[in-house]
């Protein structure tokens, strides 16, 4: 239970950093770069996945050394594609269909995506 705990707090720690990163990247590209939301949302999250990735593998996981670098690596590109389709798909809806400001519903679709992350990343890394 010690390790779960300490695990969830790395996690919380690389996630919040990822989320910094996602976040300003977001808003920089939309506000001042005048790049449609979307697109910018796939760019920051990009960015952050790979932020997250090494991080992840460093400092919040016991990856399995005993499984292949290249099986985990792909792994982890496999399920940020699933993450960021998530990302995609709740950013249009809030954005699109409920009409709220996009800033907004990047606050939501993080959180969704980061319970995604660790349970998958749980399962599959280590």
């Amino acid at each position: 239970m010690k390790k779960l705990i300490k695990q969830l707090f790395r996690f919380g720690i690389v996630g919040g950093i990822a989320f910094l990163i996602d976040y300003s990247i977001l808003f920089i590209c939309t506000e001042y770069l005048g790049i449609y939301y979307l697109i910018s949302s796939f760019i920051s999250f990009t960015v952050s996945t790979v932020f997250n990735y090494i991080a992840s593998v460093r400092w919040v996981f016991d990856v399995d050394q005993k499984k292949s670098q290249r099986r985990n690596f792909v792994l982890f590109i496999v399920f940020s594609v699933i993450g960021l389709g998530i990302n995609q798909c709740i950013m249009w809806f809030g954005v699109e269909k409920l009409d709220l400001y996009y800033m907004l519903v990047k606050i939501g679709a993080t959180a969704i995506v980061m319970v995604f992350n660790f349970v998958t990343r749980k399962m599959f890394l280590e």
